[in-house]
């Protein structure tokens, strides 16, 4: 029997190609249980186009399966789009169609929902194109985003029925459906609902779907500018409130698009780039918990999968608080995804038939009782070597002391009786010649680097002292306003005035610098501190990423109105990254844990304005988006 999930495309012949397509389509639009993302999906359709461009699976227009009252003739036909997979695709087909270099185009989102459309009185699925479903019995659900309006459907428009990133984030959390349990994303519960027969049970959960106009959102941009401004436009499509599959593109011209026509599966005047993150499944074998300078991280240990030409063994599993939210156990059936060359990390589990828990209680290292901080998982004795190793790793780090990797720190560790940074500085080179792999000419350079370090920025030190959520783009901020004598000695009120700190960050330093208060006054006798603080009209900065409820223009204003300067890329000047979903592998999520940027979930970010003088700003206008050349 064939494998319906785990396949190669390339290699199927073309009755096998059918076949699977077939199975899947069924799963996906008949029973509302893909067993595949849409990426292997589609590799099976480009497969198929390869060997058997006229097929007949190419051009036929799907719709999921729903509880209608009849079918609806369309007055005009809701065709599919034609597909794209790269810009370079997006780009040859904008060149046959395009007069000019400075053609118009129109870039919108492609939402992840189940398309329909309203003509003031019927409400109808896109069905097969011509004919749809009638779902006019489903209005109470539903409510309508179009230009400057949100609010009942009283008006005709086409869209698309989805269920906004922030209603399922707070609504269907509590929603249950038929039979229990709830729904495992958005498009699952968007289907799931409008295959019901009876809402009345959803209506007493208050469940929300959204039918957003297709016409609301829509960057205009020319073809000759396209490439230049194509990673900004994904930018500020991702950060719209949406599940979202892809881009739509279009000719902007109506008059000229309608005038190409179109087959009898897609507009010529109308393409959509799909995203292609890749995903796999396989086997989770087992869980590691490694250390890192604050909390475990469990590292997934996989059956050996191919994604993209590369053999993926391990994933991150992020945090203790992932794996019980996803329910993975070892032994599942896990989805992996890899995006570029972003760390593989696992999306979804099923059920394996033999599984066991991959949480662990006490501390691999010295055996005491973890304890869950947030989402974390965290030994609490600080005298657990691992966990000193890995804070001795990030001070050194902190201080810039390059040839001093963790495992040089290990062994100084174990033999030569090093446990802070302080103890570093009064290292010789006989110190490191003991130390397997030294010679003398390696250990004199050693030395001589870490003795450089004694002369050390103030935003450095305190850094390298690892107090929570303080690096050294936070430091910065701090001693634009004090020195370390005068910031042993605030409070934190005096501590939260300080524009982008707040007062659980304040919390945390003020506490910290009293906990290790012994610790910082051998520290501070051992170096040569350098206070340069940066011009007084320097501001923090503050970059946002990731879906959020509102416009990222909303909650930039509301930074700026206390004492932030908003930024549109991550750089080592950047003071914080507010991320909408912190476990996301995003490209800005990456880049700023590599410089080590303070990463912040959106929630705790507005917590920390909380209280604060400085006024909110306006409320954005629903609606269309206000979007220029």
């Amino acid at each position: 029997m064939m494998d319906t999930r785990n396949f190669d495309a390339g290699k199927l012949t073309l009755p096998e190609l059918v076949a699977l397509i077939e199975y899947h389509n069924r799963r996906y639009w008949e029973l509302g249980e893909p067993e595949i993302p849409d990426a292997r999906y589609d590799e099976l359709m480009r497969a198929l186009a390869g060997l058997d461009p006229g097929n007949e699976l190419l051009t036929r227009v799907y719709a999921p399966a729903v509880a209608g009252s009849g079918k609806v003739r369309h007055r005009n036909p809701m065709l599919s789009l034609d597909k794209a997979y790269s810009l370079e695709e997006v780009l040859k087909w904008a060149d046959k169609y395009a007069r000019t270099p400075d053609e118009p185009l129109l870039v919108e989102p492609k939402y992840d929902g189940i398309s329909a459309g309203y003509d003031g009185r019927i409400l109808s699925t896109r069905g097969d194109g011509e004919l749809g479903e009638n779902i006019t019995a489903k209005l109470p659900l539903i409510e309508l985003e179009t230009a400057g309006y949100r609010g009942p459907l009283d008006r005709p428009v086409r869209g698309e029925l989805v269920i906004r990133d922030d209603d399922f984030r707070n609504l269907y959390s509590h929603i249950y459906k038929k039979g229990g349990g709830t729904y495992k994303n958005s498009r699952n519960a968007v289907a799931g609902i409008m295959g019901l027969k009876e809402i009345d049970e959803m209506i007493a959960q208050k469940a929300k779907i959204t039918l957003v106009d297709y016409n609301m959102v829509s960057f205009r941009v020319r073809l000759s500018e396209l490439a230049d401004r194509w990673e900004g436009l994904l930018a500020e499509l991702a950060a719209l409130p949406y599940p979202q599959d892809g881009v739509v593109l279009k000719l902007a011209d109506t008059a000229y698009e309608a005038s190409l026509g179109s087959t009898a599966h897609h507009p010529r005047g109308q393409i959509a780039y799909k995203f292609t993150n890749i995903r796999r499944t396989t086997k989770l074998l087992d869980v590691e918990w490694s250390f890192g300078k604050n909390c475990l991280t469990p590292v997934a240990h996989l059956e050996p999968v191919e994604i993209s030409g590369t053999t993926i063994k391990r994933a991150t599993l992020h945090n203790v608080q992932n794996i019980l939210e996803l329910g993975i156990e070892i032994g599942d059936t896990v989805t992996v995804e890899r995006a570029g060359d972003v760390i593989p990390y696992i999306v979804s589990s099923e059920p394996g038939a033999e599984r066991r828990s991959p949480l662990i209680e006490n501390c691999p290292c010295c055996g005491t009782g973890l304890v869950r901080r947030g989402p974390e998982l965290c030994c609490p004795n600080p005298d657990c070597f691992e966990t000193e190793l890995q804070r001795l790793a990030a001070a050194v780090r902190n201080l810039g002391i390059e040839r001093l990797g963790e495992p040089t720190l290990r062994k100084l560790m174990e033999n030569s009786g090093v446990k802070h940074l302080a103890d570093l500085f009064e290292l010789k080179v006989m110190d490191i010649l003991k130390l397997e792999g030294f010679a003398a000419k390696s250990a004199a350079n050693l030395i001589e680097e870490i003795q450089k370090a004694r002369v050390v920025n103030d935003y450095q030190l305190l850094a390298a002292l690892n107090i929570p959520n303080i690096g050294a783009n936070v430091a910065k901020v701090i001693f634009a306003h004090t020195d370390f004598a005068g910031l042993r000695k605030m409070n934190v009120e005096e501590l939260s005035a300080i524009p982008g700190i707040g007062p659980e960050r304040a919390q945390a330093l003020v506490r910290e610098l009293a906990a290790q208060s012994e610790y910082l006054d051998e520290l501070l006798g051992a170096v040569k501190l350098i206070h340069a603080a940066p011009e007084p009209e320097e501001r923090p900065t503050v970059c946002f990423t990731g879906k959020m409820p509102e416009k990222r223009s909303y909650y930039e204003k509301l930074a700026e109105a206390h004492g932030y300067a908003a930024a549109d890329d991550v750089n080592s000047h950047l003071s914080l990254l507010v991320a909408a979903d912190v476990n996301d592998t995003s490209s800005k999520l990456k880049k700023a844990a590599k410089l080590g940027i303070r990463i912040v979930s959106l929630d705790g970010f507005l917590r920390e304005l909380e209280g604060a003088a400085a006024p909110e700003p306006e409320e954005p206008p629903e609606g269309q988006l206000e979007l220029g050349l």
